[in-house]
């Protein structure tokens, strides 16, 4: 196992791990914490902890799973030490330009009436994974990861019924935010 590998000192095992979660880890922070920048520090922390702990790991849950634990820890912890509040004093549209540049790449210009109609679902989107819980995002983007839910449980510290309602929530909103605009 890759983990076992890492706690033994091996360099290779653990730049295979970075690989292989960096993305996916980045997506998950951004989805909390909502700032690339803190998103990007968030998932290099969340390495650095695995780097360390690496020994601690029993094996008594998927890596994954003990891996994305370590990760909402650690944005949680940043928001909790208020660095996210730079983003709220942010104007709306470098919010717009951070999230865009982010999750849509832009539509050919042959279809401009189509792009403006994606652009601005998205927009709406956007703007409501915003006023989501940082546990309803965090669900939600590990559920669109194709994490079991009770992987996700596990990774947030509750029940599977929890992260259900995380989820009916967070599509809730979602659906209604899609449909009064």
């Amino acid at each position: 196992m890759l983990c076992q590998r890492v706690a033994g000192g091996e360099e290779a095992a653990f730049d295979l791990l970075v690989t292989r979660y960096q993305q996916r880890a980045w997506r998950l922070a951004w989805n909390v914490l909502r700032d690339a920048e803190e998103a990007r520090d968030a998932s290099q922390e969340a390495f650095v902890r695995l780097y360390r702990a690496a020994s601690q790991f029993g094996g008594r849950a998927k890596f994954s799973t003990w891996f994305y634990r370590v990760l909402v820890n650690v944005c949680l912890e940043h928001r909790r030490k208020g660095r996210w509040w730079r983003q709220v004093f942010a104007s709306a549209a470098s919010d717009d330009a951070d999230a865009s540049s982010v999750e849509h790449q832009p539509a050919p210009a042959v279809d401009v009436l189509g792009a403006l109609g994606r652009e601005q679902a998205l927009t709406r989107l956007q703007a409501a994974m915003a006023r989501l819980s940082p546990q309803q995002r965090a669900a939600l983007t590990l559920q669109l990861d194709d994490v079991p839910t009770e992987e996700i449980a596990e990774a947030l510290r509750c029940s599977e019924a929890t992260v259900r309602v995380h989820l009916h929530r967070a599509l809730t909103t979602l659906r209604k935010t899609v449909e009064n605009a």
